[in-house]
């Protein structure tokens, strides 16, 4: 026997140990820094496709609801980031995912009513 046991798998030292998140919330930070830039071209392009070759009512509106939810998930975006930004980030509420799932949803809908 050696005389130094070097085991750090008991259990009081592993629940004292301070988790290393290590460049994981980095990674996600720019995830949803990406996502925001696609809602922004998507938003920019739904507008652009409305306003170009005379603007129809159901264009025009749905150019405006793409614009509203392009701001509802930048609130939501923004708020993840600010939380990742923490050095222990918590875990993302369902809310929160519910309503970026949503904006994007949405986004997508509106974008095929502006191309029609």
């Amino acid at each position: 026997m050696s005389g130094a046991d070097h085991s750090a798998g008991t259990p009081s030292e592993a629940s004292t140990h301070v988790r290393d998140p290590g460049l994981q919330p980095e990674r996600t930070l720019l995830a949803w820094r990406r996502t925001t830039l696609s809602c922004t071209v998507a938003a920019l392009l739904a507008g652009k496709q409305a306003l170009h070759g005379g603007a129809s009512t159901l264009g025009l509106t749905a150019a405006g609801l793409s614009l509203l939810l392009w701001l509802a998930f930048m609130t939501v975006a923004h708020r993840r980031m600010r939380a990742l930004a923490s050095p222990r980030p918590d875990l993302m509420r369902r809310t929160t995912a519910l309503g970026a799932v949503a904006c994007t949803v949405g986004l997508a809908v509106f974008a095929v009513a502006v191309v029609r």
